[in-house]
């Protein structure tokens, strides 16, 4: 559509392990769990295929509230987001590394969020990339409510680097079996 604001998302987080075991802490439900709680949600659902060692998709549902959404903006989305959010992980590459795709979508706003997922060896461990563009199908109020959902996803991604870091200090950085 011409003149359509699209608002780009770049997230990044650090891991402090290596980029194999940081793959299996991704694909542990346990964490995902963990990594939902620390977002907000109300409620959660977390499904996870594949294996770490390979290809594996996690794929979870949850209920987030709108306060972080300006007040006058609530009447669109509700009391609550629900939020679908599906990360579909290809295999590792010889160093570990990998790519993916995301997606988040926000039923009842309608907001979607498409892009990439990286997970890269740095100094010191890893770092994990969400890039990505999010719209709102909303006539007249579509940028509004696409920068204030954008704040929600990015403080949801954004949240991972605590979880991960208290992960990794629970259970080590060796690589899962």
């Amino acid at each position: 559509m011409p003149g359509r604001n699209i608002v780009h998302l770049s997230v990044s987080v650090a891991i402090a392990t290596d980029p194999t075991s940081a793959a299996a802490m991704l694909a542990d439900p346990e964490y995902v769990h963990l990594k939902l709680a620390a977002s907000g949600a109300l409620d959660q659902h977390v499904d996870v295929t594949g294996s770490a060692p390979d290809a594996f998709t996690v794929t979870t549902r949850r209920s987030l509230p709108t306060d972080s959404i300006p007040a006058h903006l609530r009447g669109f989305v509700g009391s609550s987001l629900d939020v679908r959010h599906v990360e579909a992980w290809e295999a590792a590459a010889a160093d570990g590394s990998r790519a993916g795709t995301v997606v988040v979508e926000i039923a009842g706003a309608p907001v979607r969020l498409t892009g990439r997922a990286s997970l890269q060896p740095a100094d010191g461990g890893s770092v994990l990339v969400y890039e990505g563009e999010l719209h709102a199908a909303i006539p007249l109020f579509g940028a509004a409510v696409e920068q204030a959902a954008a704040g929600a996803v990015k403080g949801a991604l954004s949240a991972e680097e605590g979880v991960a870091a208290q992960w990794i200090a629970d259970h080590g950085t060796a690589t899962q079996p």
